[in-house]
């Protein structure tokens, strides 16, 4: 049995993932982001309770009030005192669903770690489902939701979503449907070297591909909000499209930037030689309209100009290598990561017929 511990005993502002002491570590956390949900967050904690009591489970749950205005945790407090496997994790101000995550990933101590909207439309039921998803055959470090049903409107949030869906899976190499689907099951490891920032909360399934881990999804059920407000809308498509440039640009070319400025450089050159090569033709009259002398063609200072932006490129790829290997050596940082080591002289016949 895991030695009891007060969850609130742990720091309140850990400087990295997983602050809690591993031989303090659990079965399961349950991280759950709430703003402005007072007549939610208690019917969804009872709803989580109901389900893994059934279980055998050793579990504990963290609500992280991202600065609600409301009387969130109020109503969580008197509804619930003494309960020793609540944790209620208060924001100083409404940071975003992404740092309510990761407030919760600092404080967790489960072995797995499974998230989902405060809002009572994810159902705590698919939360055993997922865990068993992650055993399957040999085995996923990530379990994703998949909201086929989807009760929202259609025009506003499931149109918007199926297309950046499909953008973001397409880019990222990810293969699920559904990336802003919060209920999700993690292996803790898989999210151990995995940073935060900004509103990276829906490319969290790709951020862990990244990291090598194996991801499946499973269908489950999305019931309609039936009290409070949404929080999403299309003013959210700009910034999940910034943000997919600044994941395409980690996933792709952090650990060689130079490649991404190495092949803009490439383009600027072929655009120098194309356009120096038709202002040829137009001197000797060679291309389509009047003959235009070089000293009088833009297309000359065009290609000088590129020329120039090329260099530059090429000067940006060296400068960001070097900054990349700062961020590598100072920190020391891998730019791998190792899934398992099997020292095959340990291994006899028998293991080998099991599977072990």
């Amino acid at each position: 049995m895991v030695p009891s511990l007060s969850i609130q005993s742990l720091p309140l502002d850990g400087p990295r993932l997983f602050s809690a002491p591993k031989e303090l570590l659990i079965d399961l956390t349950v991280v759950i982001p709430v703003h402005n949900e007072e007549e939610n967050a208690v019917p969804l904690y009872n709803e989580v309770k109901a389900v893994l009591d059934q279980t055998d489970l050793d579990w504990e749950c963290i609500i992280v009030d991202d600065g609600s205005t409301d009387n969130t945790i109020d109503k969580l407090l008197e509804a619930f005192p003494g309960d020793p496997r609540l944790c209620i994790v208060g924001l100083r101000k409404n940071f975003g669903q992404t740092a309510g995550l990761a407030a919760g990933f600092d404080r967790a101590r489960g072995q797995y770690i499974a998230t989902m909207d405060g809002d009572l439309q994810n159902d705590p039921a698919d939360i055993p489902k997922l865990l068993e998803a992650l055993n399957e055959g040999r085995g996923y470090d990530v379990v994703s939701g998949w909201r086929k049903q989807r009760q929202d409107k259609l025009f506003s949030r499931r149109m918007p979503s199926v297309i950046a869906n499909k953008l973001i899976s397409r880019l990222t190499w990810t293969p699920i449907h559904d990336f802003g689907c919060a209920m999700k099951v993690y292996r803790r490891h898989a999210l151990q070297d995995v940073q935060l920032y900004g509103e990276m909360h829906r490319f969290l399934p790709a951020l862990c591909v990244w990291k090598g881990a194996r991801i499946t999804e499973r269908v489950v059920n999305h019931r309609a909000r039936v009290a409070g407000t949404s929080k999403y809308g299309l003013i959210r498509t700009g910034k999940v499209i910034l943000d997919l440039m600044t994941v395409k640009f980690l996933n792709d070319y952090l650990a060689k930037p130079l490649y991404l400025f190495g092949k803009l450089s490439f383009a600027a050159t072929a655009l120098a030689f194309a356009a120096l090569g038709i202002a040829l033709l137009q001197k000797f009259n060679l291309f389509f309209g009047p003959q235009v002398q070089l000293n009088n063609n833009v297309l000359v200072i065009f290609s000088v100009m590129m020329v120039l932006l090329s260099a530059q490129m090429l000067v940006f790829g060296i400068i960001s290598e070097l900054l990349v290997r700062i961020y590598h050596e100072a920190q020391g940082k891998r730019p791998f990561g190792v899934r398992e080591v099997i020292w095959t002289k340990d291994l006899d016949a028998k293991d080998l017929e099991s599977g072990a």
